[in-house]
């Protein structure tokens, strides 16, 4: 490059900086004027909302990234503006401010959405955060809760059980994920096969639609309120609340986790697995996780080998006491050879915090950590099965694996309550007919492009290996581990059509239904994202949009 080129290149740049970042404090400027002219103090509004030159901004933004692979990312882009609501009113202000300084809005309730979609675009964007709506009212009469959005799942075990220890909530296993998402997207835990999803035992919620109301079941709309139910909150508005049917547990609940590799017998006790999980008890919830593993050789002489192999663990929650457990199991699994020292007999309590890792000595309070485990880089995939697999198949699957070496599986049992419940009951469609889902799960701690694309194409190659053992037309997904393998979104014209693929997959022929609540309660399709619910027609979001990303 000539001096005089090198001149005029660094002058564009030292120019496109300093009007980007011009443009950026006027967008600040004009959001926090928005929020004033709403009647928010000033001393309100600088606690509460942060721009990238706050010093406070990036330790808010990495505070709930669950996924490394967005963490501190430069080639993922940062909110412009970062909302940290403490009230209701703020949320509704934020929607409105957002709206008039045209910029998309990403919800964060807890960061586990395994893409990211809630603090990364490609476009501007306003972060809000609902970390500090986190209230839990319990109400032990009428076994009942109210749950704000921010609240995690560990947070909500853990009120539950200061209230009463007769009660508890059929939700997932990690105590740090956020109560919005978690619920709005479907939700299960280890109580599914008896008390249903965790959306089968909501009552009511409070939601801010696009014009800034605050609505509840009543004014939203039954349409609205089985929209969010599993369809996802963040297409229909942001979720302030849910109202939850707490559920009755037993004063004595039954752990146990059994590990097995092919050496003993592990094949035979996963296809056996296969043919009883969903229709055992529903008291009793067995999770299969499969894993390559390398074990070392016992042989002291020199040259001997470790050898690679697959490690199948059984972990189980029993609503009852180990004899009943053992006598059901051993009738109806007995290709597991469960023991009496394989079962630990606890609290509901304990068990949460037992299928959370925590050990048998771990107090409740853990459970208010927000923080979780060290941070990784990860990926997540999933799939559906509705037809046994073969031991044959079982063996290929097993030696793909050791082949590959770091992707694991994750099978977890349907059946009982939630397969009673009809597919369009919810928008969450994955009901009778299903064995039981897949998560598959990598995760790495090498930085670097090369070791994300080596985990990424391993998870990827085993996906597709599966391809004959899975649900197909369509081949089924599960919303909560978000997926954008399977399809995006850009909002572009034909964003329908786009929109159908993933859709299809996530919600079967509740898609259409979505998309009509979608476009009565959101025709502009302000509420969007990666893989939000389209509209009937193009909105004209998508092209000033467009503009937008430009000016950035």
């Amino acid at each position: 490059m000539s001096s005089s080129c090198l001149v005029l290149f660094l002058h564009f740049l030292i120019l496109f900086r300093f009007s980007s970042s011009s443009h950026a404090s006027s967008v600040y400027d004009s959001f926090v004027s928005c929020l004033a002219s709403k009647s928010i103090a000033q001393s309100e509004i600088s606690k509460i909302v942060y721009s990238p030159k706050n010093s406070s901004f990036n330790s808010i933004l990495q505070a709930y990234i669950r996924n490394r692979r967005f963490f501190n990312s430069s080639t993922t882009s940062k909110p412009v503006i970062i909302v940290t609501p403490t009230k209701e009113s703020h949320v509704a202000n934020a929607v409105l401010c957002t709206k008039e300084t045209n910029l998309q809005l990403k919800i964060r309730s807890g960061g586990h959405d395994y893409e990211g979609i809630s603090y990364i675009s490609d476009g501007p964007f306003v972060m809000l955060d609902m970390f500090n709506l986190r209230s839990i009212s319990i109400n032990v009469k009428d076994e009942t809760a109210w749950v704000q959005a921010g609240a995690t799942l560990g947070e909500l075990y853990y009120n539950i059980w200061m209230k009463s220890e007769a009660l508890g909530f059929p939700a997932g296993v990690c105590p740090t994920v956020g109560v919005g998402g978690h619920v709005s997207g479907g939700g299960y835990g280890n109580m599914l096969r008896k008390f249903g999803l965790t959306i089968d035992n909501v009552l009511d919620a409070r939601l801010v639609e696009v014009n800034g109301r605050i609505l509840d079941r009543k004014t939203m709309g039954e349409d609205v309120f089985w929209a969010i139910k599993g369809g996802g909150g963040a297409s229909f508005g942001v979720i302030l609340a849910f109202k939850i049917q707490l559920v009755r547990v037993p004063e004595t609940v039954t752990y146990f986790r059994v590990e097995r590799v092919l050496d003993q017998n592990a094949t035979d006790s996963v296809v056996q697995w296969q043919n009883v999980a969903n229709k055992i008890d529903n008291d009793l919830f067995m999770r299969l996780l499969i894993q390559p593993i390398t074990v070392k050789s016992k042989n002291k002489a020199k040259g001997a080998k470790n050898t690679k192999t697959i490690r199948a663990t059984f972990i189980a929650l029993f609503l009852g006491d180990s004899s009943r457990l053992m006598s059901l199991v051993n009738k109806e699994f007995p290709a597991l050879g469960l023991t009496k020292q394989d079962c630990l007999q606890m609290s509901w309590i304990d068990s949460v915090l037992r299928w959370a890792n925590f050990d048998n000595t771990t107090n409740p309070n853990a459970l208010l950590d927000r923080k979780g485990d060290p941070l990784n880089f990860l990926k997540r995939k999933s799939d559906y099965v509705q037809e046994p697999i073969p031991k044959d198949g079982l063996e290929s699957i097993f030696q793909k694996m050791i082949s590959m070496g770091k992707a694991g599986l994750v099978f977890n049992p349907y059946g009982g309550r939630m397969a009673e419940i009809p597919e369009d009951e919810t928008p969450f469609p994955h009901r009778a007919g299903i064995l039981f889902k897949i998560q598959y799960s990598v995760n790495w701690n090498e930085l670097g492009v090369a070791a994300e694309k080596d985990y990424l194409s391993q998870i990827r190659d085993l996906y597709s290996f599966m391809t004959p053992y899975v649900s197909k037309n369509p081949r089924q997904a599960y919303l909560n581990y978000r997926d954008l393998d399977i399809g995006t979104n850009n909002q572009g014209p034909q964003s329908l059509e786009k929109g159908r693929i993933y859709g299809i997959k996530y919600f079967k022929n509740n898609f259409n239904r979505l998309v009509k609540v979608k476009s009565m309660v959101d025709p502009q399709n302000f509420f969007r994202n990666e893989q939000s619910i389209p509209t009937q027609t193009h909105s004209i979001h998508a092209q000033g949009a467009m503009k937008r990303r430009k000016m950035f």
